[in-house]
């Protein structure tokens, strides 16, 4: 069974493959319902186990109410800031999952000192649980990178640090029907809605030269790309200014989107199949967004 996403033909069976074999939280078609914490959290560890994580990561369940509640409306946003929190309030979401995990470094206390911490206060006193899936979304067959790569005409894909199993893992080695650099540039735009995006050109490159080969990498990818020495193009959120210049001195080209603006594309994507799996309301965050933009 296919899919299109845009231009881009790709399997079902590959974006979220483990979540359609899976039948156990389905109910009677039409009827929205609600299902157990548990029950939501297991569903999203079918598609990314936390084993896929990065190990300095944190991920799965980061904050949990001591009086639980069924989940029969769910929020999805790439960043969690106050605004998405309270959107999430507003729309009487039971569960809220964060890409990024807003708690990285261990908080001391849960006062109102920070707005990390309001946050936290703000979830506990609602009884909004919250789950943030980040590098396993990256990792897994069908996530993130995969969806990055989508806007291409991908003919082969290949994890750039492969997991044992070697079908997951950090970022994506593409080859793609061969296009000038020019109408990739326009596919990003379109994959990812942006209007504009950053480019350095690589050594000796123009905008009519071809593009074969592209090595992706969702976020801040310049640690996984720098593994690839034979790539046309890298596509990434953002990397460091000498990352670039070295990329660019090998002779090859550089498209940066800003860092969320190269992931949040994907919610909208997994809200669907989401909620066809948990039969509850999955909603995707109005006011999540890359905090810079182009001015």
């Amino acid at each position: 069974m296919l899919i299109v996403l845009g231009s881009q033909i790709v399997r079902r069976q590959i974006l979220f493959g483990t979540l359609q074999s899976s039948k156990m939280f389905m109910v009677s078609a039409g009827m929205r319902g609600e299902v157990k914490l548990t029950d939501a959290i297991s569903a999203l560890e079918k598609f990314a186990p936390k084993q896929l994580s990065e190990s300095w990561d944190n991920t799965g369940l980061l904050v949990e109410p001591y009086t639980p509640r069924n989940i029969s409306k769910i929020l999805l946003t790439n960043d969690l800031t106050e605004e998405v929190a309270l959107e999430a309030k507003k729309k009487n979401c039971e569960l809220i999952i964060s890409y990024h995990p807003p708690i990285f470094a261990p908080l001391k206390s849960v006062v109102q000192s920070s707005w990390k911490e309001k946050i936290v206060s703000l979830l506990l006193e609602n009884r909004i649980a919250l789950y943030s899936p980040h590098t396993s979304w990256d990792s897994v067959q069908g996530g993130v990178n995969d969806w990055l790569a989508s806007g291409f005409a991908v003919k082969s894909s290949s994890p750039i640090i492969p997991n044992e199993d070697q079908k997951n893992g950090a970022g994506r080695l593409i080859t793609i029907e061969p296009i000038m650099l020019q109408e990739a540039i326009e596919k990003v735009k379109k994959l990812t809605g942006l209007a504009h995006v950053r480019l350095a050109l690589g050594r000796g490159k123009g905008m009519t030269d071809k593009i074969e080969k592209v090595a992706l990498c969702a976020g801040s990818g310049a640690s996984v790309l720098k593994k690839v020495s034979d790539a046309d193009l890298f596509l990434t959120g953002e990397m460091l200014h000498h990352d670039v210049l070295d990329a660019a001195q090998r002779g090859i080209s550089v498209i940066l989107t800003n860092h969320s603006d190269s992931e949040r594309g994907f919610l909208s994507i997994f809200s669907e199949t989401l909620q066809k799996q948990l039969n509850v309301d999955v909603l995707v965050s109005e006011c999540d967004k890359d905090p810079l933009c182009t001015v």
